[in-house]
Order: C-alpha cells, then structure tokens, then sequence
C-alpha cells in the first residue's frame, strides 16, 4: 500500500510532543501500532504505548525495542529510556489524544469523498454492503471489521492512501461527548445513520440525549441519510436543527421522503422492495428476507442514489450482496487438527486478523493457511501479493494452499512452502486431505470460491448439538473484573473442569493472549494438557494426586498443598527426581478459614513453615483460602470472619518467608462485594464465562455460552399415546411432538424432563415431554410453526443457563460442567 510518510518533525508537530532524540531528521513514519503482539514489519512503526485502567504500553517498549521499533510516542519515558541508545520517543500528556491528533491530521490529507456511518445497529454490514456494491469502480478505503471506537477510528482512518478515491468508516460511542472526537478524525462527507436502539443506554440519560450524541459525527457532512420512519430519530434530528446547516437524504413510507418506499414483498429467498425517487417508481431485490437486512439494504440503496448511480446499475449490484461474516469461527478438526473459519471475505485487513486470532492458539506448532484470490483490492496483483506474502511471513505461517487464477501466478511471491490451484474444485479433487495432520488451518476465502465445501470435508464429524463459545465475551468479562481491581492486584484464572464446560486449551490460549496472570486446573492431566498446547502461563493445580507429583515437576505445574500427607509426598518425590539447588518446585498453600473442606488449621502453622524451611526445594508462591459464601448478604458476618482470619494466618506464613508470598481469597462474587480483601491475587470463576453471582455484576457481564442443538424429527401424537421410556408422557389429546438430538449423555440433567424445562426454538418455549433418553428428548411443538432440522435453544444470552439450573435445581456450575465432550465445540471471534 503507498502510505504516506511522515518525518519525525512533522509527527512531534501535529501530536504536540517534545522529541527526544539523538538524530531527528532520520526518522520517518509509515505505520502505526498500539498492540506489541501485533507487530508486522519494525521500519518506520510508531509505537503508541496507550494508557487504560487495566494495562500500560510502556511495559511493552522493551520488547517491541529488541524486535527493532525504534519510535514511541510515550506519556513520561521508561525508566531505561537511556540504555534504549537507538530509541526515538514522541513525550505527550496523553498517547490516545496523540493517536486521534495524527490520524485527524491524515484524513486531512485527502480530498476524497468520506462516507461516515453511526447508529447502534447495522453499521458494520452497511459499510461491508457498500464495499460490495462500490469496489468494483471505486479503490475504497474502510474499516477493519468493527473498528469503530475512540481507537479503531483511528487506526482506520490511518490507513487512507492516495491510491483511494473513497473511504467507509463507521462510528460508535459508549459514553457522551465520544462522538465529537471521531467527527474531527473522520469528517464525513456523507453521513448515514442507520437507527437507533438500547445499546449502551444505561449510559445516557435519554434516547434523545444518545441521538443527539451520535449526530455530533454530521455535524459538517454534506448531506446525512436516515430512515425517517424512526419516530425518536426523526424527531431529534428536526429538534437540533442539524439540518439549518446540512442536506438530508430520507427513507420510509411517508410520500415527504426523498426515498419512498411504497411496499416490500418476499418471494422464496429474496425481498423485493419497491420505491419512488424524483417522481419516478423504482425498484430493487436482494437475496435476503431478515428485516434487519432490508433495512440495511435501504440504507445502500439510498446511499448510491445520492451518489449518482442509476437504479437500473443499483438493481443488478443489489442482486449480488453477499451475507456478512461477523465472526471468525474455531472448530475441531480432522486428524487433530483446529480449523479457524473465515470462510466468507478475503481482504488484506480481514487476513491480517485472523492471522493475529491464529497466532493466539499455540495447541499446533505447525500453521496452515488456505487462501483464495483477494478481489476488488484495488491493488495490482503484483504489490498485493508481495505484501501478502511479507504477512504470512512475519505471522510465522509455515504452509500456504493458494486457490485462484491470480494467487496462482504470483506463487514465485511466496517464500514458505505451499501448493496453488486455479479453483476451489481443483483443490478438493487433486490435494490429500491424509497431509492435514496436527495443524491449526485457516481458512480465508472470498465467497465465491466456496470455501464451506472445504470446511465441510476439514471438521471433525460430530453430532447436531454444539456450544457455541464467545471469545469477545469471555475477554469483556475478564476485562470487567480487572477494571475493579487495585492496579497491581493479580488474576488467576479458573480453567478447571475443562474451562466449566467451555473448553480447554481453547481458553487458556485466549487468557494467556490477555495477559492473565495465572490458571488453575483441579488435575494435573488439565495442566499437562495445556503445556502440550503451548500454554506457559504458571499453572496451579488444586487437587494434586499422589500419583502426579513427578508429573508436575516435569512440566512445571505447581502444586496446592493442603495437608502434611501431601507436603511429605512432594518432598518423597523431590529427592527421587535430584532436582537442582536452583529449580524449586513452586507451591500454593491451602488454608482453612471456615469452609472445613481442604486446608491447614491455624494450629497447624508453625509446624507447616518449620516443615517448609527445610526444604530448600519448595518455593512457597501463595497462600490462598475459599469463602463459603461470599454472594450471600446475609451470611456476610461470616465471611468477614474468614477475610479476617485469612489475614492473620495468611500474613504469618507470608513474613516467615524471604520472596514475596502472594495472597488470594476472593472468587468471582468476592471481587465485586469485599473489594477491601483483593490482597495481591484473586481467583476469576464463573463470573469470566458470563455468570453473575451478584446484583453488582447483573448486565455488566457478557454472555459467553450457548447451547443449541436441533430438531431431529416432527411426529404427530395421538389423544391417549404414549412418548419416551415408560410411558412417562401421555398425550391428553392429539398434538405434535418434537425430537431434539440432546440427551443426558450430552449433559441434559434427567431431573429437566417431564416438563420441568423448555427449550427454545424461534424464541418460542418448548415443554420436555417425557423423561429425557441418553442422547435425545421429546417436547411439545404445540403453535410453534417449525421444521426438522432448525436449531433448538438449549441456553443463551435470553434464556440463561441460570434459569436452567434453576428449573432442575442446581447451580450454573453443574450445568455448564456437566456438558459431555462429545458436544461439539464453536469458538468464536467478532
């Protein structure tokens, strides 16, 4: 891509910084970067080390220094700012405004029309809509993905160059006075809101007060398209008076509008929509049927049509819209490998981070990715595949399968082994699918080369039911928490019990990305697991076998000692294994503050640190305890005892100790209600996986499960018939009745049949019927107009799995850990 370059000079201008540096005029930047694990190429790098409540950048300069960044725009200097001779640092008040600073300066560099788009649902597909109808007589700019923050704005915008004649942005705030700090780095030219919903309104005082907020983008815009049938929306545009100052492009039913839609009408797989524009009837048809896709669709369509495009050129582009794909997917594959499914776009930015979410699972040494022809870049062929081939380098990818005409020509472009096809049915009737063995495989294709036939072939066969697991989620939770933490307070992570259900190595590989501190399984063979995964994270297993001692030396686990029994096994095994003076084994302390399940007495203590202090091969790490009841207010007293308790015999082992001892007894619910007893470390549970075991953390946590299986067959059931195993349904009169492939060996407790539980199918309850079989139930689809095959709800963001277990009378924690392995796991990635 030709980017601009900047001097040293220039940057320090714009930025307002002062430039500590030996040699000023050497120094040119190209590119930007805020994450050090996403590092590409080091030459001409600016490296903003941004400041939030749960991380620092300056404690990435080192490491980004020895990969060979030399320039950082920093808020004081590290405090080896000296010994980094080559270092050029940019020293600011504050590196966000810096960051936003730079890339307002960009934009206006360029002449180009600018589109901006704002609202709290559907900016992402209409910018990716608009991409598909204009790339193919426009070079577009746009941004990655969702990148639409106080952040990605800015990375977007910096990647306008002067090859570009248009650019796509979208916006979206979370807070008040956000907006007006993306309007001067965006500054549209034409301005779309696409409508207005609840997300993040327990920010703002209003519905109005949110409109008003995200108009702030438009403030400058030539014109600005809306949908006018959105009554606040119509209405607070009109109240600001935004419109004394810029033009309007509206959409909806009412004859006042630009855009008229006089009727929308579905026919099989398709909507046609039919409109009048300038006293003259038009009309389109896209192959979606959703209402939220033909609002979207209006949005393009309008958005053409104020650009100048002829309705007859409008209808033949709307014909050939693509769905979006709004998540990278991880899947189990054939002969153990991991499938990472990108299957649905190809574009430079989309690769490059589905590269970064590759190189986050270390379960495979060895990096497969199979790549279609990139279209409509605007690039020649030639530069775009020099540059892909750099990013497959730099990602360390170890083997590329190129499919297409014009991948296939530039094959000499790639230095890492690999094979080319001129198509996708090339590709599956000649490759050896036996070669994929042991590999995480990405598979990154444009649409019309049907990469699902591949995935198809590449995923582990299993049943219908899967779980799906949010990634994002799961990442917004464990940030969550850390934002309630003092700011040198540590975070262990619980992954025990296969992660509750979610997955092992998956996990673990997504916490150690995040810079958890710590993770604790209950068994060794959990931690061995890890380990062969490539997760080096310090593990604490809490339920250490006999057995298993020489297994976690081996691999660095690190034991719970809870008993003297399990203090003199370790030290038996220690003088079997002659471990050197300067390899101890580090160790957890368990003590009993009042739960009387595992733990040493407080009478125990000054024989358990005598003990110790002869065993110069045992490092004590931590000292921790658990809290019996931590999310029951009325138990409080009691657990004030423990934290007391826990303070007192924590702290005497601790100061009897020459190395820091660190101190956790606080779980999931205990972070939010005594943050007075965060000591140095606390253990994050079910609150990670979206359970809130508190009023506090109630909507403030994002689910990260759901649970779906699938309507396997429809029958009809007679007045007086039976259904399932002893009769334990009769039908009082004639019904349908539905069989859903999940059963108990998947995790269905029996205790939920017999119309205990309803499942969910198009957000309709379904009564179990019946007792519920080993791999599959029976429920009621009485006024549910369905068909076999559709997906059946088990648990999801609007149907808890709290409410589950509530309905069989139990906790979160056994359902989510009672999910067989069987079940086929989704991981996945917005």
């Amino acid at each position: 891509m030709n980017h601009k370059l900047y001097t040293g000079i220039e940057v320090a201008g714009i930025i307002d910084a002062e430039l500590i540096s030996s040699a000023p005029e050497q120094i040119s930047v190209k590119d930007i970067l805020i994450d050090s694990r996403r590092l590409i190429a080091s030459e001409n790098c600016l490296f903003f080390a941004l400041e939030t409540a749960r991380n620092n950048g300056l404690k990435y300069i080192d490491e980004l220094y020895e990969k060979g960044v030399k320039l950082f725009v920093v808020s004081q200097l590290p405090e080896n700012s000296q010994k980094l001779k080559k270092a050029h640092f940019f020293l600011v008040s504050d590196t966000l405004k810096a960051l936003q600073k730079l890339a307002a300066a960009h934009r206006k560099s360029f002449q180009i029309p600018v589109i901006g788009i704002t609202g709290s649902n559907g900016k992402t597909i209409v910018k990716e809509w608009l991409y598909q109808l204009l790339s193919t007589d426009k070079n577009i700019v746009r941004s990655p993905k969702s990148y639409n923050s106080q952040i990605g704005v800015p990375l977007s915008v910096w990647q306008m160059n002067k090859e570009n004649n248009l650019a796509i942005f979208e916006a979206g705030i979370s807070m008040p006075e956000e907006m007006q700090k993306l309007q001067s780095i965006i500054n549209p030219d034409i301005g779309i809101f696409t409508n207005i919903g609840q997300a993040h309104a327990e920010n703002f005082m209003s519905n109005r007060q949110k409109i008003g907020e995200k108009l702030g983008l438009f403030t400058k815009v030539d014109v600005l398209i809306y949908n006018a049938d959105q009554k606040d929306l119509r209405e607070a545009i009109i109240s600001t008076g935004i419109l004394n100052n810029i033009r309007s492009f509206s959409w909806g039913k009412n004859e006042t509008c630009d855009l008229q839609i006089i009727h929308t009408t579905i026919e099989k797989k398709e909507t046609i929509i039919s409109g009048k524009y300038k006293e003259k009837e038009i009309q389109i048809a896209i192959p979606f049927t959703d209402r939220a896709s033909v609002e979207n669709a209006i949005h393009c369509w309008a958005s053409l049509l104020e650009l100048g495009y002829a309705n007859t050129s409008i209808r033949e582009r709307m014909k050939l819209l693509t769905p979006i794909a709004m998540r990278l997917e991880l899947k189990a594959g054939i002969n153990n490998c991991t499938i990472i499914n990108d299957a649905y776009n190809s574009d430079f930015n989309s690769l490059s981070i589905a590269l970064d979410f590759m190189k986050q699972q270390k379960q495979h040494q060895q990096k497969v990715v199979v790549l279609s022809d990139i279209l409509q870049s605007g690039q020649n062929e030639v530069d775009l595949y020099t540059e892909v081939a750099l990013l497959l380098e730099k990602k360390e990818v170890n083997f590329i399968i190129g499919i297409g005409q014009a991948i296939r020509r530039q094959a000499e472009k790639f230095n890492i082994p690999g094979q080319f096809f001129e198509s996708t049915d090339e590709f599956l009737s000649t490759y050896p699918f036996s070669n994929f063995s042991n590999q995480s495989i990405l598979l990154k294709g444009a649409r019309v080369f049907e990469f699902e036939q591949i995935s198809r072939i590449l995923q582990q066969k299993v049943h219908e039911t899967f779980l799906e697991i949010n990634l994002d989620a799961l990442t917004h939770n464990l940030n969550y928490f850390r934002s309630k933490l003092p700011e040198n307070t540590k975070v262990m992570a619980m992954v025990k019990a296969f992660s509750y259900g979610s997955g092992g190595f998956e996990i673990a590989n997504v916490l150690q990305f995040h810079h958890a501190d710590y993770l604790a399984v209950a068994y060794a063979d959990e931690g061995v697991e890890l380990r062969k995964a490539g997760v080096n994270l310090p593990i604490m297993v809490m339920n250490p076998e006999e057995y298993a001692f020489d297994t976690m030396i081996k691999h660095q686990l690190e034991p719970e000692i809870f008993s003297f029994r399990a203090l003199k096994l370790l030290q038996k095994t220690i003088r079997q294994n002659a471990l050197p003076q300067n390899k101890p084994v580090k160790v957890h302390i368990k003590i009993d503050t009042g739960m009387h399940r595992l733990g040493f007495s407080e009478d125990d203590l000054d024989e358990l640190i005598a003990n110790i202090k002869t065993s110069p091969l045992i490092l004590v790490q931590s000292v921790f305890s658990h809290l019996a009841a931590s999310d029951k207010p009325e138990l409080d007293d009691f657990t004030h005892e423990q934290i007391t308790r826990f303070r007192r015999m924590g702290e005497k082992i601790s100061g009897s100790f020459e190395q820091k001892v660190l101190l956790h007894i606080l779980n999931s619910a205990g972070i939010s209600r005594f943050p007075e007893a965060c000591f140095d470390m606390v253990r994050l549970g079910i609150g990670l996986y979206g359970v809130p075991t508190t009023e506090t953390d109630e909507g403030k946590l994002e689910n990260v499960t759901v649970l779906k299986s699938a309507l396997a067959q429809i029958k009809q059931l007679k007045k007086g018939e039976s259904a399932s195993y002893n009769r334990s349904f009769i039908a009082a009169e004639d019904m349908t009745i539905g069989i859903v492939s999940i059963g108990y060996a998947d995790g269905l407790m029996r205790a939920l049949g017999n119309e205990n539980c309803r499942l969910w199918i198009k957000d309709i309850p379904a009564p179990i019927i019946g007792d519920i079989c080993m791999d599959m139930c029976i429920v009621n689809l009485e006024g549910i107009d369905t068909h076999e095959g559709d997906d059946v709800v088990v648990f999801d963001s609007n149907h808890p799995v709290s409410a589950l277990a509530k309905s069989a009378g139990t906790i979160p924690y056994e359902i989510l850990s009672r999910i067989s392995r069987r079940v086929k796991r989704i991981y996945f990635h917005e």
